[in-house]
């Protein structure tokens, strides 16, 4: 069962999909629009041309566990894209997936400039990673 991670941003948008089986985050991509509805069908694409059978997306959450500020219009742009897939996104908190992913990849030896190209898909993988280890060991 293919699964696809969202890590939605206002200029950016980073998925990735894990691999057939479920277990392994594979395929990465970003979408670059600031539109929700143009997002919300790229999105529809990548499922479609995929076969994900399920979603999830990262969820603002403050560092104390409350809702930020942002999340009723994650909670909008996940109808928006279970409207245009048929499937409802898992809803999955992201707290520090960015900030992580700018450590990963200083650590990988690129320069800040040159994380603004692919932060957002390494944040969807370690969305992706952390939805997959708890499906794992929680059956």
């Amino acid at each position: 069962m293919r699964i696809m991670a969202i890590d939605y941003g206002d200029a950016r948008t980073g998925i990735a999909i894990s691999d057939p089986t479920g277990l392994l985050a594979g395929y990465t991509t970003v979408i670059h629009s600031r539109k929700s509805e143009a997002v919300a069908e790229e999105i529809a694409c990548l499922v479609k041309e995929h076969g994900v059978e399920e979603l999830v997306m990262g969820f603002p959450r403050n560092m104390d566990g409350t809702e930020g500020p942002r999340a009723e219009l994650y909670r909008a742009f996940a109808e928006q894209v279970g409207q245009v897939t048929g499937l409802t996104p898992v809803l999955w908190d992201e707290r520090r997936t960015t900030v992580e992913a700018h450590n990963i990849l200083h650590a990988s030896g690129k320069r800040m400039k040159q994380h603004k190209k692919t932060v957002d898909a390494v944040a969807a993988t370690l969305i992706l990673e952390g939805y997959l280890t708890r499906r794992r060991t929680q059956g």
